[in-house]
C-alpha cells in the first residue's frame, strides 16, 4: 500500500518537462542569456560573464518552475555549429533566437540565418521568441526598431525572390504568415537582467498552451 500511495503522490506531483533550444550568431549572448537565467531561477548561480567563451557544442541549463521545468539547450552559433541546429528541430518545444541589437553590420547576416530557422517545416507551430539582446548599450536597437529591420528585410528579399525567379507573392505571403505565426520580439540585456524573468515567463506561457493545443487536437481525432 506505501509504494502504491508513494507512486500515485509522485505521479500526482511530478512536473511536466519542456525543451527549449538557445540559436543566434555567435557572440549574440545566448550563453549570457542562459547563465543569467540560472542565476536568477536556480540556486546555484551561473557562470559571470568574464568565465563565458564561444559555445563548442552545446550549454545545457534546468529551471524548475510551477508544474513545469524548463531545459534549455544553448547551441554554438559559429558558422560550422549551425549545421546541427535541425537535429533539435523535432524535439524542441520552443525556439530562441537571440540577436545582438548593436551590431548592426551583422544584422543581415543574422537574418539570413533567422530565415532559413523559420523556413523549417519542424518548427512551423512552436513557439517561436526572438530577443533583441545588449538592450544595456545606448547604441541597441529595440525591440520595435529590430522587428521592423527584420520586415524590411524580408520585404526586400521577397520583392528580388519575386523579381529573380518569379514566384507567386500571395503564396509567398501565405508561407510567410505560417513562418512567423507565432513569432514574438522582446527586449533584453542578458548582462544585467533586463527582460529575462519577462522572456522566462512567455516561454513558461507558450509552451503550455502549445500542449494544451496538442492535446486538444489528439482528443479530437486531430493532424
Amino acid at each position: 500500500m506505501y509504494h502504491l500511495l508513494k507512486g500515485l503522490h509522485e505521479y500526482l506531483t511530478r512536473k511536466e518537462e519542456f525543451s527549449i533550444i538557445i540559436i543566434g550568431l555567435d557572440g549574440a549572448g545566448k550563453t549570457t542569456f542562459l547563465e543569467k537565467i540560472k542565476t536568477l531561477y536556480n540556486d546555484t548561480p551561473g557562470l559571470e560573464p568574464s568565465q563565458i567563451g564561444p559555445t563548442v557544442g552545446q550549454n545545457i541549463g534546468k529551471v524548475s518552475l510551477p508544474s513545469t521545468i524548463l531545459n534549455f539547450f544553448d547551441l554554438g552559433g559559429q558558422r560550422s555549429m549551425r549545421s546541427i541546429w535541425h537535429r533539435y528541430y523535432d524535439d524542441c518545444h520552443a525556439v530562441v533566437f537571440v540577436i545582438d541589437a548593436q551590431d548592426r553590420e551583422r544584422l543581415g547576416e543574422g537574418w539570413e540565418v533567422f530565415d532559413s530557422v523559420l523556413s523549417a517545416p519542424q518548427i512551423l507551430n512552436v513557439p517561436l521568441l526572438l530577443l533583441a539582446n545588449k538592450q544595456d548599450s545606448p547604441h541597441s536597437l529595440s525591440a520595435t526598431e529590430i522587428r521592423h529591420d527584420y520586415e524590411t528585410w524580408d520585404r526586400h528579399r521577397r520583392e528580388y525572390a519575386r523579381r529573380r525567379f518569379g514566384e507567386d507573392e500571395e503564396a509567398e505571403l501565405e508561407r510567410r504568415r505560417q513562418r512567423i505565426a507565432s513569432l514574438d520580439v522582446m527586449g533584453i540585456s542578458a548582462l544585467d537582467g533586463q527582460g529575462i524573468r519577462e522572456a522566462v515567463d512567455w516561454l513558461f506561457l507558450r509552451v503550455q498552451n502549445s500542449r494544451r493545443n496538442v492535446d486538444d487536437k489528439s482528443s479530437k481525432g486531430g493532424w
